[in-house]
């Protein structure tokens, strides 16, 4: 049996990346063993065809049974809490969940002898950054307990790998949006944080409007600047990243965008003009731990893994996020 033929286990795959990248490993034929404790994702975002056990990444032994009984050599963690805004409000529980649960994880797939870890960090490591786009080799400044939570255990992914046998990818996502093309999965959450989110409610009627936040920015229009990413395209590079793992591929960390930005008012016309309709758009004050600018250069994607993204246009990155939100 080859590496191919084992169950890959992703954790967090009834979340929104997680669910879009279960999809795209069943497509190439990979059987999927999903676990997920459901604080946030939902299980009917679990795609048909893949295993599901509901259960904490932090219980050590829970995931040392499924890796043993399930044979899994290869893992995807989307699992942690990912609210920039609410990690001020709550530090600690982000690093329970980020740092605790996942280091927790960590240790159980080293000790069960994973040999290919593939880790979902965040454009967040580079807090501002001095220069765009963004390359991987960019000063590390996290600026919020979210970035800095997310940086600590891509560390530890690095420091366990470099010991054993295990082989890591951290792909550092920039602004993901936009929802699978046959309605299969979405973006779902109690409090939507997201800017495409929030504008497609907004645009379908389920809030009243929406605000920006902070428009006095070192930015052309005021407002801040953002690298979108399709989350299909994104599920894509995952796979590639872990076909270049069990290839044999060396360890790699790498950005994930397309190397344009846009800025709020930018997105928030193109969500009027798709979807047809004015929105309720009000001034509020900057949040606390947004930067002015993100924007990724991906070359190393593209060149080690040979990604090709095949939805790089925000008019069609809104039209999937609103036909979702329209389900």
């Amino acid at each position: 049996m080859t590496v191919t033929d084992t169950p890959v286990l992703v954790v967090g795959g009834a979340g929104y990346i997680g669910s879009h990248v279960t999809l795209e490993l069943i497509k190439g034929g990979r059987e999927v063993v999903v676990v997920d404790d459901l604080s946030t994702g939902r299980r009917d975002l679990v795609p048909a065809g893949a295993s599901f056990i509901q259960g904490d990444i932090g219980d050590s032994e829970l995931i040392r049974r499924v890796l043993a009984e399930r044979g899994c050599a290869s893992i995807m963690m989307f699992a942690g809490s990912i609210i920039v805004s609410e990690s001020f409000q709550m530090p600690l529980p982000y690093w329970r969940n980020n740092i605790g649960a996942g280091f927790a994880f960590l240790d159980a797939c080293v000790k069960a002898g994973v040999r290919h870890f593939v880790y979902s960090s965040t454009a967040a490591v580079y807090g501002a950054p001095d220069r765009l786009p963004i390359s991987e080799d960019a000063a590390l400044r996290p600026i919020s307990p979210y970035g800095r939570s997310k940086l600590a255990l891509e560390w530890a992914v690095a420091d366990a790998c470099s010991v054993g046998d295990m082989r890591f990818a951290a792909l550092r996502y920039f602004n993901v949006a936009g929802a699978d093309a046959q309605g299969r999965s979405g973006q779902v959450s109690p409090v939507a944080s997201h800017l495409i989110k929030i504008a497609v409610e907004a645009a379908t009627g389920k809030r009243p409007g929406l605000s920006i936040h902070g428009a006095d920015y070192p930015t052309p229009d005021g407002t801040c600047i953002r690298d979108y990413i399709h989350v299909s395209d994104l599920a894509e590079a995952h796979v590639l990243a872990l076909g270049h793992l069990e290839r044999g591929g060396e360890s790699l960390i790498a950005n994930c965008g397309y190397g344009r930005g846009f800025s709020v008012r930018d997105v928030l016309e193109a969500v009027q003009r798709v979807a047809g309709r004015e929105l309720a758009i009000a001034i509020g004050p900057r949040r606390r731990g947004d930067p002015p600018a993100l924007v990724a250069d991906s070359t190393l994607l593209t060149r080690v893994l040979g990604w090709t993204p095949k939805r790089n246009d925000l008019d069609l990155i809104i039209r999937s996020a609103l036909d979702w939100e329209a389900r």
